[in-house]
């Protein structure tokens, strides 16, 4: 049986007819870059986060450089993140000219371990990047109070996260600025690179507009150094589409997870492998990700194993951002982030996207059970 990790055929077909449609409607009109269709889905990503707007620009990097950019942080200054996230959250950091300062990750929910944030703030600390990964919002109130006390920015990493909840808020709607990834893969995913900013006001929003398109407020007069991060209109207008499917898709995802669980205990591998733990705090996992940790250095034997039965699986993330050699001169070494090390050295994601067939991930339970009998 064949399991790949994702598959976004089956998506595309329910979903092809309107959407060719509708970029028809756009090479017709030769409309491409921002414009209404732009407008219209940056008003129903607002909606949909429950955030005071939203902006949409050319990737999910480009939304945390745009935000950073948009508070005046730069060289000199300290942004602190997680170590065990996707390189662009510290690439992003690094860009603009500021400096990456990683903290260790909570052990069951693998968000950002906010007492060691608290540590690490300086006098040069303008801001802290939570990253609500694979799809889990961080602990958002502990975060914001030490934020308010700091007197810092709050830009929510929400790239892996859209329609995740914390305490009935939306990612993307609790800090200053959120930060969204279209790439395929994502739950909300475009046919390309796309990325959006949430933030709480439409005077905040005007002030990314300005950023995103090289600073110019008028045609050809610059307010500011901004760049080119301007959302392309055949992307906004899939994105507008799909973005309706959404909550549906999302719910496909939290029942897989929640089949793999009862598949792991039935298998009797509760105790073998750890199974993604939801937090503590009332949240809404979406699961971009279903990550499992196989202790006792077997992972890689595992991934091997079930690949040569046709079963989908990477390892998100192998090395944490501190050992990255790109960081090398922030003098980060083994043993500063044991958690996050320990965690990479364990993690393994499974085909989770809604349209797997049960029999599908009970063969990958089964296998993984063959694997470790």
């Amino acid at each position: 049986m064949q399991v790949p990790l994702l598959d976004l055929r089956p998506q595309y077909a329910a979903l092809k007819e309107e959407i060719l449609a509708e970029i028809a409607s756009i090479c017709d009109s030769q409309r491409f870059i921002l414009g209404p269709k732009v407008e219209e889905f940056e008003a129903a990503l607002a909606a949909y986060c429950r955030s005071g707007a939203a902006v949409g620009v050319t990737s999910g990097s480009d939304a945390l450089i745009i935000a950073l950019m948009a508070e005046g942080i730069g060289a000199g200054d300290e942004v602190i993140t997680s170590t065990f996230t996707f390189f662009a959250t510290a690439g992003a950091i690094a860009r603009v000219g500021a400096k990456p300062v990683f903290a260790d990750i909570d052990p069951a929910t693998f968000n950002i371990d906010v007492a060691d944030a608290e540590r690490k703030i300086t006098a040069r600390t303008k801001a802290i990047i939570p990253v609500h990964l694979f799809g889990q919002c961080a602990d958002m109130d502990p975060i914001l109070e030490l934020a308010r006390s700091r007197k810092l920015i709050v830009i929510e990493d929400a790239c892996q996260a859209i329609g995740a909840e914390y305490r009935g808020k939306r990612a993307g709607s609790m800090g200053d600025y959120g930060a969204f990834s279209f790439f395929p893969s994502k739950n909300l995913g475009c046919f390309g690179d796309g990325g959006a900013v949430s933030c709480r006001s439409e005077e905040t929003a005007k002030k990314l507009k300005i950023f995103r398109n090289h600073g110019q407020s008028d045609t050809y007069f610059h307010r500011f150094i901004g760049g080119n991060f301007r959302l392309d209109a055949l992307q906004a207008a899939i994105l507008t589409i799909k973005l309706r499917h959404l909550d549906d898709w999302s719910e496909a995802r939290r029942r897989n997870a929640k089949h793999y669980n009862e598949l792991f205990a039935a298998a009797g591998l509760e105790g073998k492998i750890g199974t993604p733990a939801e937090a503590s705090y009332p949240v809404r996992h979406i699961y971009n990700q279903y990550c499992i940790k196989v202790a006792g250095g077997k992972r890689d034997a595992l991934k091997q194993f079930l690949a040569d039965r046709g079963v989908g699986c990477a390892v998100y993330y192998p090395l944490p951002l501190h050992l990255q050699p790109c960081f090398a001169e922030l003098g980060g070494k083994a043993g500063d982030m044991p958690v996050a090390e320990k965690v990479a050295g364990e993690i393994l994601a499974l085909p989770i996207y809604g349209e797997t067939a049960p029999e599908q991930r009970a063969f990958v339970v089964d296998s993984i059970a063959e694997f470790l009998k």
